[in-house]
């Protein structure tokens, strides 16, 4: 395989915008991630006016790099309800929005053959026999039989049958062309520079096409969040790590759903491929972000140290974790400048990563990557999200952080932040997901699930 076809990008649904920027509307979604697209879906299906605003393209960030995971299996306590309501979402929007996006509940199995890592999946099942949460534990001859043409010897692992994935390229690009179909306006290649206070509240969005006047905002921009809000007075604790993953040519189908092992993770794709993220280690690159976030950080650091590789790259002076200083919001931003954080993937785990492939399925010898991308997992430091009002900016939502879980709780995410913006009940209990637990002495919890 060539450099040249290894750096290919991954495919990614358009979607047509509107030219217009309306003078104002009742709220403005920052960001078109699944996040934000799903936001402005429910906002507009309930009958607001809502202008969806993307410096780059729909999904062009982290919202279509990422696995297709669309799990409760393994989740952190606090994120069970939404993922629950996610999956609802799932189901439904399809037939009501009429697309695709990509989703099938085609079950996950995880196995291992480490009996810590099996010990902590049958803590985790304990607790969330409690939520009605369909899965099994699974002994090394199930295992085997999950596995059908697998050279392992695995101990045991735990199934997820209700779980499933969708196709990132396809799902945010389908639920925005459905909130336009709606009523929402949509703006790509338009940065938001800043927000308009007036009194004390937020009263409306300066993009870079111009002022909208709104009531309320929501702050969907992923990786580059924490450093709006620092120009804006507030603070989030945020932290991105790199990571990379790649898609394969067309092979046998293994497995019907994903699959978690030691040494890779397989998602099967609707091309008749899969997306392949090797267990390597994330980058973690020193920023003056990470430098600022340090304390709040240490402990997820030293929990994790073995998984991530921490050196200084070129994100310590530019991109979302980099010192921007307070801003100009009449002048071109870092967010005309990076349309799309794309950064360059880490090709030298593929090869590693195909040999244990084909040395675990020997059928799939011949499997080649066909694409290779890498994204910025935006993280917190119990790498739960933060979906939230924003004390400092009253009229302001966000929804950022969601530490590399966040294409599948996505859909449920968006409609809470919706319910935020609007007053409305929250469709789930939001305050395991408040923005203040990271500084009102609360301690950082750890997360209960991976």
């Amino acid at each position: 395989m060539t450099d040249r076809t290894l750096a290919a990008t991954r495919l990614l649904d358009s979607v047509d915008g509107d030219a217009a920027l309306p003078a104002a509307a009742d709220i403005v979604v920052i960001g078109a991630g699944i996040v934000g697209v799903a936001a402005a879906y429910a906002l507009a299906k309930a009958g607001h006016s809502v202008a969806l605003v993307e410096k780059g393209v729909v999904a062009g960030e982290q919202s279509s790099r990422n696995w297709g995971w669309c799990r409760l299996l393994n989740r952190d306590e606090r994120e069970i309800p939404l993922m629950q309501h996610s999956h609802e979402l799932w189901d439904r929007l399809p037939g009501e929005i009429g697309a695709d996006l990509g989703f099938r509940r085609n079950g996950l199995v995880y196995v291992t053959k480490d009996p810590q890592q099996l010990a902590s999946w049958q803590g985790w099942a304990d607790m969330a026999r409690a939520y009605q949460v369909p899965l099994r534990m699974i002994d090394g001859a199930e295992a085997k039989r999950l596995t059908p043409g697998n050279e392992q010897d695995w101990i045991g692992g735990v199934v997820s049958p209700r779980d499933g994935r969708a196709e990132p390229a396809m799902a945010a690009p389908a639920l925005a062309k459905a909130a336009r179909a709606q009523g929402a306006t949509l703006h790509q290649n338009c940065a938001v520079r800043g927000l308009d206070i007036t009194g004390g509240r937020l009263s409306g969005v300066f993009t870079e096409k111009g002022l909208i006047r709104c009531n309320a905002a929501i702050l969907a921009g992923g990786a580059w969040a924490s450093m709006f809000l620092r120009r804006h007075g507030a603070d989030m604790p945020q932290s991105s790590v790199h990571s990379t993953v790649f898609a394969t040519t067309p092979a046998k189908q293994v497995s019907p759903g994903g699959l978690f092992t030691p040494d890779f993770i397989l998602t099967p794709r609707l091309d008749g491929g899969y997306i392949v993220a090797a267990r390597a280690r994330g980058r973690l690159e020193l920023t003056p972000a990470g430098i600022r976030y340090a304390r709040q950080f240490l402990p997820s650091l030293r929990k994790n140290w073995k998984m991530v590789e921490l050196r200084l790259g070129r994100s310590f002076f530019e991109g979302p974790d980099a010192w921007h200083g307070a801003w100009s919001f009449d002048r071109p931003t870092v967010f005309e400048r990076i349309r799309v954080l794309d950064p360059k993937p880490k090709t030298s785990i593929v090869e590693p990563a195909l040999r244990e492939i084909v040395a675990t399925y020997p059928e799939l010898a011949g499997i080649r990557a066909a694409r290779i991308w890498a994204g910025w997992i935006d993280s917190t430091p119990d790498a739960v999200p933060v979906i939230s009002p924003v004390e400092a900016v009253p009229g302001l939502v966000v929804a950022a952080g969601f530490s590399g879980h966040g294409f599948g709780i996505g859909l449920g995410a968006g409609r809470l932040a919706a319910d935020l913006a609007t007053g409305a009940p929250p469709v789930v209990d939001a305050a395991p997901f408040a923005l203040k637990r990271f500084f009102d002495g609360s301690p950082i919890r750890s997360p209960s699930g991976i």
